[in-house]
């Protein structure tokens, strides 16, 4: 088995540790502690706190904005387009399960922290819905929409959908009426918001 690299030691770290504490409650202390390597080697490797943030973010979004681009051209028409965004955006979470508390983090604290590569991404991935939703609209099988309440729908939906799942089956104590009603998905998350989201915008 080939060596971890150093900075890939450290962004895992960094991931982790961000997820857990956020930007203001991670230090580069406990990052190279959780790394294994000193704090010099972190410097040298990554840079400071900022560009580590921007870096560890920066490599989730632009391969999520690289891939449902792939995702999306390989689709036919604005409601498959639209299926198949949603669908790789769900999987992009359900596989960096360290992105949704970060981004909540986030939302929380109106962005503070947020390095503009990273809203350079978030960017990329609207153009992306943007070109669908416009496209549907033009070909007269969507309504006119405001594009940010639908990635809110999108993204606020598989967001606290995929974080809330743990803390609903833990409680056990919640009423039999609640319980009859928590029927899982028939098939997969991106699969359910996406048919919700069309639901709310087709004529």
């Amino acid at each position: 088995m080939a060596k971890v690299k150093t900075a890939d030691k450290i962004l895992n770290a960094a991931r982790a540790a961000f997820a857990e504490n956020g930007y203001c409650g991670t230090h580069m202390d406990a990052i190279a502690l959780r790394a294994g390597v000193n704090k010099a080697a972190l410097y040298y490797h990554i840079g400071d706190k900022d560009t580590l943030y921007a870096r560890v973010l920066h490599e989730v979004l632009g391969n999520i904005a690289a891939g449902v681009k792939q995702a999306v051209a390989a689709a036919d028409g604005p409601e498959e387009k639209l299926r198949s965004y949603i669908r790789f955006m769900a999987a992009a979470v359900i596989r960096n399960p360290e992105l949704p508390p970060i981004m909540m983090r986030e939302i929380a604290g109106g962005g503070a922290h947020l390095p503009r590569l990273v809203v350079e991404d978030i960017a990329g991935v609207l153009a992306i819905l943007m070109g669908i939703l416009d496209e549907g609209r033009e070909k007269g099988i969507f309504t006119d929409t405001v594009l940010f309440l639908i990635h809110t729908m999108i993204m606020g939906t598989i967001l606290l959908y995929s974080r809330s799942e743990p803390i609903k089956d833990r409680q056990s104590w919640l009423p039999a009426s609640l319980k009859r009603r928590d029927r899982k998905l028939k098939g997969s998350l991106g699969d359910a918001v996406g048919e919700l989201v069309l639901k709310a915008i087709k004529k």
